[in-house]
């Protein structure tokens, strides 16, 4: 049965550790080794670039060397690392995906117990296991780690209404969060439909909601609302009809299934803090989500009889596993969920 929701916000360090990078930057003072990892990409790609151009400063491009992949000689880059840079104050080596920080590495993690001053090493991974020798060794001797985790929709609002203030537009709220609805939380996404809606407003300073709907219809994310709509209104002809267009833009059916979970998952949080007698603000501040939308769960949930909607999840659960299992059509199995979940209504 799906968890209740515990009234926890989503925490990072994010903020923090960015702010700490920012002095690093500003101050020209570099550490021996940074490691830029986590779920979101675009913001690790985001913070390399700058640090890169700040550790190079005016050191050109002769004394940067980047490192892709799972082949990376770990001999071959310690060496370059103890190389005088060429004319300029510091070495930069980038080493993107090479599961060092994954399944360690010893000649790193010697090389780390006492690196050069001049050199300055940018790992950026997907995956860290923080319990290998490398880890250890990077936070011992003055490494600093920055974790880009996936950002909540409180925190990619603010960004959606600086992004487009720094551009001299102006977006509210409810409009930022229907971006949100349609596009979802990949910000690589974000910046591209945001930079479309400048562009398309490119005489005007409001962004407005009709502009999102003329410019950003495309995504997955906005079908799942769709989908989402025509379930909580009984509506599986309709339902269905989207999952079918969904399918034929070649969007796996799992990952389909998984966003109906969430959907669902977040109809009935709404659903009991609704009961419980949150609204309007409170209740988007406690599901981390605009009120707009944190209305429109509360509405969807308030469909469904009291438990139905812990049970459909309970329910979507076991064909999950069923579908991992080789037990169940993954297709087969949105389906049911489907019609399950618009059957269910009141």
């Amino acid at each position: 049965m799906a968890a209740a929701y515990s009234g926890k916000k989503k925490t990072s360090d994010y903020p923090v550790k960015k702010r700490q990078l920012d002095e690093d930057i500003a101050g020209g003072h570099f550490r021996p080794v940074y490691l830029i990892c986590g779920e979101e990409a675009y913001l690790r790609r985001w913070n390399r670039d700058r640090l890169v151009r700040a550790a190079l400063g005016e050191g050109g491009e002769m004394n940067r060397t980047c490192f892709a992949g799972k082949n990376i000689d770990p001999v071959q880059l310690v060496d370059l690392a103890r190389t005088v840079p060429f004319f300029a104050e510091r070495r930069v080596l980038l080493i993107e995906n090479s599961g060092f920080f994954e399944s360690g590495c010893p000649e790193l993690a010697d090389y780390l117990a006492a690196p050069e001053e001049t050199s300055v090493l940018i790992f950026v991974e997907t995956k860290v296991d923080r319990r290998t020798g490398l880890y250890k060794a990077m936070t011992k001797n003055n490494g600093f780690e920055l974790s880009c985790d996936a950002q909540d929709e409180q925190t990619l609002r603010k960004w959606i209404v600086k992004r487009f203030s720094d551009e001299g537009k102006n977006i509210s709220q409810a409009t930022a969060a229907m971006l949100l609805s349609r596009v979802g939380n990949d910000m690589f996404c974000l910046a591209a439909e945001m930079e479309k809606l400048i562009c398309y407003g490119m005489d005007r300073t409001e962004i407005t909601a009709a502009d999102v709907e003329a410019v950003c219809a495309g995504w997955i994310t906005g079908r799942i609302f769709d989908m989402t709509d025509a379930i909580a209104a009984g509506d599986t002809d309709r339902a269905l009809a989207v999952y079918a267009e969904m399918l034929a833009q070649k969007e796996p059916a799992q990952r389909i299934s998984a966003l109906i979970i969430r959907q669902l998952n977040l109809m009935l949080q709404a659903g009991e803090l609704s009961r419980a007698g949150k609204r309007g603000r409170e209740l988007g501040e406690m599901l981390s989500l605009h009120e707009y939308v944190a209305g429109k769960y509360a509405g969807w949930a308030a469909r469904y009889r009291p438990g139905e909607l812990a049970r459909l999840l309970s329910r979507a659960a076991a064909q999950d596993a069923a579908v991992k299992t080789g037990r169940l059509d993954a297709g087969l199995a949105v389906e049911m969920l489907i019609i399950q979940a618009g059957k269910k209504v009141i």
